[in-house]
């Protein structure tokens, strides 16, 4: 085993993890540490082979799965005498956890190819006990002790993508000085921005420009979980909507026809007893009148979502914009007026942030305990989101059919300068896998992280983990030499 030194801190490590004295002749490994020797490929791998006999080439091991679903996404691998094949990859202690976890029963993993397990029978009868799905047992097949892997896990190496990982396209933009991987994200962004400014542009031909940004609101409201039934929701705006409704009224409405009330009361919370009460009142009343347009609670998806980002509590802050009946001009106005770099993602906020909302103010959803302290119902980073995908390429391409340049101009100098939105799964993988294992700081702007995400969906949502005939590597190779395009700070 490598001599790690022995000095006091390695003393405080080790009683911060008891577990580093583990042993394979002893108790089975965390589970946590099996993924991260699977993610960096600590295994003899000419020695792998399936529990049916097969031998095993893996390719690429796929990427961390942080949330619902398979431990790891878009693996690529070849089994013997078998073309590669690509799909994900799960792991657990022993065979048996694939139907003691439901994953037989569970639809997000029915493109698991490889069931990685810590401990198994080499015998084909054996392995297909459990499921037909080949699996492999990696016990003996570490290329270091548990207890030196144990030491590894969770350090800054074991953390990020290791480099022979990374895209092919990693290695050429490395190259590029930062300016010109700004340049270059940049005018992915502009796609991404003309993009979403066309469908919101599609959509007010049939239906008007406020329905437009209504529906779009929406969808941004539902995250990534939740778009569609929220869409559905703002596509029936005119059934479920009248003018001069009061807040709670339209709380009720929405709730109501998007299938998000509990049908019974709480009997333990009396302040969410006490809403849920005045919320049904309002309900039972109107209930057989919105029945052709109410949705079935099961078009909903709350797994792996922040309470804050619930759809309960996110209907209930559109209600208070559409009761208010005058978001478009309240976004027409703050448009008009000038700001500073620092003021203008302030005085948006502003702008859409309502007043305090006696329940939700001190409520993520209506089962939740009473909040000791009063959040609001829009945050910064909320409002990034809405501005973004939203708010900005609505403005845009009012001004674009208006034919008014200068505020296409203006417009254009917000998005690309807007503060940069929260991190996501899709930024910190695509940061990992062609920036380089860069840091979140790296992209300044919202703008940025657009283009990062575009180019995801435009060169590597259409290939696999090896950049299997991708020709962005060879295009970013070329744009050190000569700069592509227009300028990134007018959009033509």
């Amino acid at each position: 085993m490598f001599p790690f030194p022995e000095n006091r801190y390695a003393d405080w490590r080790a009683q911060r993890t008891p577990a580093s004295a583990l042993r394979e002749d002893e108790a089975p490994p965390p589970e946590n540490l099996l993924q991260a020797v699977w993610q960096h490929q600590r295994l003899l791998r000419d020695q792998l082979t399936t529990l049916d006999g097969r031998t095993l080439r893996i390719l690429h091991p796929g990427f961390l799965n942080r949330e619902g679903g398979p431990d790891f996404r878009g693996a690529v691998l070849q089994f013997a005498g078998e073309p590669p094949r690509t799909g994900d990859v799960e792991v657990d202690l022993e065979p048996a956890g694939w139907r003691a976890h439901g994953h037989d029963k569970n639809p997000n993993f029915k493109n698991v190819i490889l069931h990685v397990v810590w401990n198994g029978t080499p015998n084909a009868r054996a392995a297909r006990a459990e499921t037909a799905i080949p699996a492999v047992s990696i016990r003996g097949k570490l290329d270091a002790p548990l207890a030196e892997l144990n030491l590894w896990l969770n350090s800054e190496e074991s953390e990020s993508l290791p480099e022979q990982l990374r895209g092919k396209c990693s290695a050429p933009l490395g190259e590029l000085p930062p300016e010109k991987v700004r340049d270059l994200l940049l005018q992915a962004a502009q796609i991404r921005f003309r993009s979403k400014a066309a469908q919101l542009q599609a959509r007010a031909r049939h239906a008007g420009w406020e329905q437009s940004l209504w529906e779009g609101i929406f969808r941004a409201l539902g995250y990534k979980h939740n778009v569609w039934p929220m869409q559905s929701l703002a596509e029936n705006r005119s059934r479920w909507f009248a003018p001069q409704t009061p807040p709670l009224a339209l709380q009720a409405r929405l709730l109501g026809v998007a299938g998000l009330l509990p049908a019974e009361l709480t009997r333990a919370q009396a302040s969410a007893d006490s809403y849920l009460r005045t919320i049904w009142d309002h309900w039972w009343r109107e209930r057989e009148e919105f029945s052709d347009c109410a949705l079935p609670r099961e078009a909903w998806r709350f797994h792996g979502q922040r309470p804050a980002n619930h759809p309960q509590r996110r209907l209930a802050l559109a209600a208070h914009w559409l009761a208010a009946n005058a978001l478009p001009s309240w976004l027409e106005q703050w448009c008009a007026k000038k700001f500073t770099n620092g003021e203008t993602s302030a005085a948006l906020l502003k702008i859409l942030q309502i007043e305090p909302d006696a329940f939700w103010s001190w409520h993520w959803t209506i089962r939740s305990p009473r909040l000791k302290k009063p959040q609001p119902l829009l945050g910064a980073s909320r409002v990034t989101d809405l501005a973004v995908n939203v708010i900005l390429p609505w403005l845009w391409i009012r001004a674009f059919e208006g034919k008014n340049a200068e505020l296409q101009r203006e417009i254009e100098s917000r998005f690309n300068n807007w503060p940069a939105a929260e991190d996501n799964s899709v930024l910190r993988l695509a940061r990992q896998r062609l920036l380089g294992n860069a840091s979140r700081r790296t992209l300044k702007t919202a703008a940025e992280q657009q283009g990062l995400i575009q180019i995801v969906r435009d060169f590597c949502d259409h290939s696999n983990a090896v950049c299997e005939n991708c020709r962005f590597p060879g295009l970013a190779r070329n744009f050190s030499a000569a700069r592509a395009g227009s300028s990134v700070e007018e959009m033509p």
